[in-house]
């Protein structure tokens, strides 16, 4: 890493956020900040560089902010996965738990190729739950996941335990408090 930043200092922790006891992690001190973002791309394309990705498939909406320039650098299409309702045509979906109630989420179906090794991008992975929603859509394609990456992950709310034996990247971990 550059020696005239930190990626930790670039994201802000913001305690009690969305709620009292939550201590949310914010990715837009990378983004206001053009050289701990070029590292975060720069990275990603160091790490994939060398392995068997047909495409990069993005989690709206901050997902897709990292995923563009990295699909582009990699010569890669990027697939939008959505919240409901946010795709014309014909869509596979999958609806998952969220804390309180329930959520869905789509992907054309002309976008996704059968046989095609997807890596699957968010900004945050914490519980896992929107990540292998993701997978269940590819998959009705006939994709395969190769993987799943984010620029920050939270391994105590155990995404592993949702994502089973996937392979999960991140640049940076926090261990809770």
């Amino acid at each position: 890493m550059n020696s005239t930043f930190s990626l930790d200092d670039a994201i802000r922790k913001i305690p009690d956020f969305p709620k009292p006891g939550i201590l949310f992690y914010d990715i837009t001190g990378i983004l206001v900040n053009p050289e701990a973002f070029r590292f975060c791309i720069d990275r990603m394309v160091e790490i994939y560089k060398d392995r068997k990705i047909d495409a990069i498939a993005a989690i709206e909406s901050r997902g897709f902010i990292f995923a563009a320039p990295f699909a582009e650098r990699m010569g890669i299409p990027l697939i939008l996965i959505r919240k409901k309702g946010k795709l014309p045509g014909k869509t596979w979906a999958c609806k998952y738990a969220l804390e309180y109630g329930t959520a869905e989420i789509e992907v054309h179906q002309t976008d996704v190729k059968s046989g095609e090794r997807i890596l699957v991008m968010d900004d945050l992975i914490a519980t896992g739950g929107t990540l292998n929603a993701a997978k269940n859509v590819l998959e009705q394609g006939g994709a395969e996941v190769a993987g799943f990456f984010g620029v920050v992950g939270l391994p105590f709310l155990n995404y592993q335990k949702v994502l089973g034996d996937a392979e999960v990247t991140t640049l940076i971990e926090y261990q809770g408090e």
